[in-house]
């Protein structure tokens, strides 16, 4: 169901493109986002085909924050093809990869591609859907061998309290809930990486590549936040980082 609506929608993946009403010219398109995804980003999540695609729908706000400097473009599958006209791309709580699709990853980042990843070993943001509906969002990331490639293990402590707080992320101090912690591997095609000292973030040289990662997605959460601008200046400022201009 959920590669059939992204199908669905990836003719819609330039919608947020804007003109210049006022000087009668368009305005220059922004630069693609791949975006890959489990989480109720691109389109909200409903039990209903139709309510998704209806018209007059606002989205939410992650996108929206994205599309302030970006266009999203959703994709179905990593491949070598679907990857190759994109710079950067946006894993949130994606589904687990397939080896084609790991080594696809890793080749693009490699050549050159910018991945600003949310990795989540204990996903709480609320579902409509129950546990193991194919519609419900992944409840734990699955990326060890992508991950294990690039010298990183996701690890989860199970003994720490369930709530909001706010963690380092070089600079950041995101929104973390039931959060998870990079420690380093050996691997001889391991990258260079940072790992903040809550462990909650890591930074990798991959190859000519550059991977930013986070081991939580609560900051996708949030859409009743009433400090819901504290959380679009955190992803803004993480999206800036992760993604050069």
């Amino acid at each position: 169901m959920r590669l059939f609506l992204t199908s669905a929608l990836l003719a819609c993946s330039a919608c947020g493109a804007t003109t210049d009403q006022g000087s009668g010219g368009a305005e220059a398109p922004r630069p693609p986002v791949g975006l890959s995804t489990t989480l109720p980003i691109y389109w909200p999540e409903s039990a209903e085909f139709g309510a998704v695609l209806q018209e007059g729908g606002e989205p939410g706000w992650v996108r929206q924050e994205i599309e302030t400097r970006f266009d999203l473009a959703p994709l179905d599958f990593l491949s070598a093809e679907a990857l190759a006209p994109l710079d950067r791309l946006l894993l949130a709580q994606p589904r687990a990869l397939s080896a084609a699709e790991n080594v696809a990853l890793d080749d693009w980042v490699r050549a050159g591609g910018q991945l600003l990843l949310f990795a989540d070993p204990m996903l709480t943001s609320h579902s409509q859907f129950s546990i193991g509906d194919p519609r419900r969002p992944q409840d734990v990331a699955l990326l060890s061998p992508i991950l294990a490639r690039w010298g990183l293990e996701l690890t989860f402590d199970t003994g720490q309290p369930q709530g909001e707080r706010l963690e380092d992320a070089f600079g950041v101090a995101v929104p973390v809930d039931l959060a998870g912690a990079f420690v380093p591997l050996v691997s001889e095609a391991a990258g260079e990486c940072a790992i903040a000292q809550s462990g909650v973030a890591a930074r990798c040289r991959i190859g000519e590549g550059q991977v930013t990662l986070l081991a939580d997605a609560a900051l996708l959460d949030g859409e009743e936040d009433p400090d819901l601008p504290r959380r679009r200046a955190v992803l803004g400022k993480l999206v800036e980082q992760s993604f050069a201009l």
